[in-house]
C-alpha cells in the first residue's frame, strides 16, 4: 500500500511537471493580419509551432513583397519542448554566388553602392525556400503541402494593398519601375498601387506550388531554377544552376547566455551580429544599477552598454569562413572591464574606444512568433534587405530577388560608399553568408518563457533589448513592443530616438552628459513578442502598434502529443 502511494504521488508530481511545461494554448503574433491568420489555420489542422512557421513565412512572402519573400533569407530560432527543452538555430541565410569576388561592387577602383543596391547582380542565393523545407521535413508534422496552401491560396486569390506596402513601394518607385517585370507586378501603370487594391501573384503561386510537390528540387532545381538564373544572366547577374544546387540551410548551436535570476538568453549565432550584442549589453547591463535608475540615468547606462557591444560587431562574419571570437567577446572579465568602463554621468566618446568597424545594413525586414499547445515554439526574422530587395522579378517566376549582397563589407581597405569603415571579417566571397543583425531571441526560465523580435537592420538589437529590459522589468507583455525606442550603434557616435521618447528636459540632460542627439522624423521597427507564464498557465502575444500586424490565440485544449 505504501509503495502505491508513494507510486501515485509521483506520478501526481509527474503529471504536475507535465502541466507546467505543456502551456495548453497555441499563439501567433505576425507583422500580417494574413499572416497570422495562416499560422492559425495551420495550428488548427493540427500543425505544431514548425509547421504553422512554415505557414506564416510563406504568406509573408506574399503579403509582404517589400518585406521578404522566397527570393530572400533568414533565421528560424526554433524551441523543441521536452525536460529540459531542446533549442536549435536554422540559418536560411543568402549565400553569394560562387563567382563572387570582394571588388565586385568596385568601379575604377572605388565602390559603386548602386551594384549591391538594384538589380540581380545584388542578389545573393536565396534561402528561406531550403528552410521551408527543412523546417517541414525535420520538425513538421504536416506535408510541406499542406502548410504552404494558405500562401498559395493569398497568391492567387490576391492579398490588398495597405499602407506600410504604399510607403515601402513609394521610396523603391524609381527602382522598381527601372524592371519591367517588377513594375507590372507590384505597380500600377508605374505607380503606386492605391491602398486597399488587390494585389494578385499567380506566377508566384505556380513556383510555391512546385515547391509544395518537388520539396528544395522544385526551387533550386528543374523549371524555376533555370527561370531564375536566366533571368540573372539577361539582367547582368552572375548565378549558375550550381549556386542554386548547392545551396544548403546550416543547423547552428544557438547563442546561450546565462542571466540573473535563473533566466537564460537563447539568441542567433553568427552569421548574426545581433545576438552577441543582446548578450554583451544585458551582461553589462546587469553589473549596474539601471533597473532602479531614473528615465535619464537608465538610458544612459543602457546607451553605453549598447556602444561597446555594437562596437564588437566588425569583429564578426560567416562562422564557416571566418574564426568566431564568441568566447573572448562573451568572457565574463571581458564583460566587466566594459562595465567598469562606463562613467555613471558622462557619454563615453566612441572616438576614445579601441576602434573597430562599422557596417551598412537594410532597415526592412520582417518577424513573427509562434507557440504551439505543447510548447514547441519558433521565432523568426526573415528579409530581402532593402524594400522590395534587388526591386528585379525573375519573369515566370514571381520571385523578387534580395540585395542582400549590399550587408558585405564592399571596401575593406578602407571606407565604402557610405563613409563606413569596411569589416575583414565581412568581406565577399563566393558561398559565404553575409554578417547580419538578425536577432531572433528567447528568454527562459523554469517560471517564463518570451520571444521577441523585429524587422530593423542594424537597430534591431537596440529594439529588441529595450523591449528584454522592460519584460525583466515585470511590464505588461503589450508593453514590450510598443515602448517608444533610442538607438546608439558606436559609429556614428549620434543617439537617435523615436518621436515622443525624451522629454526636452531628458534631452537637454542627456546632451548635457556629452551625447549628439538625432531625432527621427519617424517611429520605426515591426517587433512581435509573446510570454508564455508557466506558473500562471497564461499565454500572451503582442504585435508592434507601429505596423499592422495581428497577435492571436488558440482556444485551449489539452495538450497536444509532441
Amino acid at each position: 500500500m505504501k509503495r502505491l502511494s508513494l507510486l501515485f504521488l509521483l506520478l501526481l508530481v509527474t503529471c504536475s511537471a507535465w502541466a507546467a511545461e505543456a502551456p495548453g494554448k497555441a499563439a501567433v503574433a505576425s507583422a500580417h493580419p494574413a499572416a497570422t491568420v495562416a499560422g492559425l489555420e495551420t495550428l488548427s489542422a493540427g500543425g505544431n509551432a514548425f509547421d504553422a512557421a512554415v505557414a506564416i513565412s510563406a504568406a509573408l512572402a506574399v503579403a509582404e513583397p517589400y518585406a521578404s519573400g522566397l527570393g530572400g533569407g533568414g533565421f528560424f530560432l526554433l524551441r523543441q519542448a521536452g525536460e529540459p527543452p531542446t533549442y536549435r538555430f536554422i540559418d536560411a541565410r543568402e549565400r553569394a554566388p560562387l563567382a563572387a569576388r570582394a571588388d565586385l561592387y568596385r568601379r575604377g577602383g572605388k565602390p559603386d553602392p548602386r551594384l549591391s543596391l538594384d538589380g540581380p547582380l545584388a542578389a545573393a542565393i536565396p534561402g528561406l525556400p531550403a528552410g521551408l523545407v527543412h523546417l517541414a521535413s525535420r520538425y513538421g508534422r504536416l506535408p510541406l503541402a499542406d502548410s504552404l496552401t494558405p500562401a498559395i491560396r493569398l497568391a492567387r486569390d490576391g492579398v490588398s494593398v495597405d499602407r506600410i506596402y504604399r510607403e515601402r513601394a513609394l521610396g523603391r518607385l524609381a527602382a522598381l519601375r527601372d524592371d519591367a517585370e517588377s513594375a507590372r507586378l507590384f505597380l500600377d501603370q508605374g505607380e503606386v498601387p492605391e491602398q486597399w487594391g488587390l494585389l494578385r501573384q499567380p506566377q508566384l503561386a505556380n513556383t510555391l506550388e512546385r515547391l509544395a510537390r518537388y520539396g528544395s528540387s522544385g526551387f533550386y532545381g528543374g523549371e524555376t531554377a533555370e527561370k531564375l538564373v536566366s533571368a540573372v544572366h539577361a539582367g547582368g547577374g552572375i548565378w549558375t544552376l550550381r549556386d542554386l544546387a548547392d545551396y544548403q540551410v546550416v543547423e547552428r548551436a544557438p547563442l546561450r547566455f546565462a542571466l540573473q535570476d535563473g533566466r537564460e538568453l537563447i539568441s542567433a549565432p553568427p552569421p548574426s551580429a545581433g545576438g552577441v550584442a543582446l548578450a554583451q549589453s544585458l551582461a553589462i547591463l546587469q553589473q549596474l544599477p539601471w533597473r532602479g535608475a531614473e528615465p535619464v540615468q537608465r538610458s544612459h547606462y543602457v546607451i553605453e552598454a549598447l556602444r561597446r557591444a555594437y562596437r564588437d560587431r566588425g569583429l564578426l562574419g560567416d562562422p564557416d569562413f571566418v574564426a568566431s571570437p564568441l568566447k573572448q567577446l562573451l568572457n565574463p572579465a571581458y564583460l566587466q572591464g566594459l562595465a567598469k568602463g562606463i562613467d555613471p554621468q558622462r557619454a563615453t566618446p566612441s572616438s576614445v574606444l579601441p576602434p573597430a568597424p562599422a557596417w551598412r545594413e537594410g532597415q526592412h525586414t520582417t518577424h513573427f512568433v509562434v507557440l504551439d499547445r505543447a510548447g514547441n515554439a519558433v521565432a523568426a526574422t526573415l528579409s530581402i534587405n532593402l524594400p522590395f530587395g534587388a526591386a528585379f522579378t525573375a519573369p515566370g517566376t514571381g520571385v523578387l530577388l534580395n540585395n542582400e549582397m549590399d550587408d558585405f563589407a564592399a571596401d575593406p581597405q578602407g571606407s565604402n560608399a557610405y563613409g563606413l569603415a569596411g569589416s575583414p571579417a565581412n568581406t565577399i566571397a563566393g558561398g559565404k553568408r553575409p554578417l547580419s543583425s538578425m536577432s531572433p531571441s528567447f528568454i527562459e526560465s523554469a517560471e517564463q518563457f518570451a520571444a521577441f523580435g523585429t524587422p530593423g537592420g542594424s537597430r534591431i538589437p537596440s529594439m529588441v533589448l529595450l523591449a528584454m529590459l522592460d519584460y525583466l522589468d515585470g511590464k505588461p507583455v503589450a508593453n514590450w513592443p510598443a515602448l517608444s525606442r533610442y538607438h546608439h550603434q558606436y559609429l556614428p557616435d549620434v543617439l537617435q530616438y523615436e518621436p515622443g521618447t525624451f522629454s526636452p528636459a531628458q534631452a537637454q540632460a542627456l546632451q548635457g552628459r556629452g551625447y549628439r542627439l538625432e531625432k527621427l522624423e519617424r517611429r520605426y521597427g515591426d517587433q512581435q513578442v509573446l510570454l508564455w507564464d508557466k506558473r500562471a498557465a497564461r499565454v500572451e502575444p503582442a504585435s508592434d502598434p507601429r505596423g499592422i500586424g495581428a497577435a492571436a490565440l488558440l482556444p485551449e485544449q489539452a495538450p497536444a502529443a509532441r
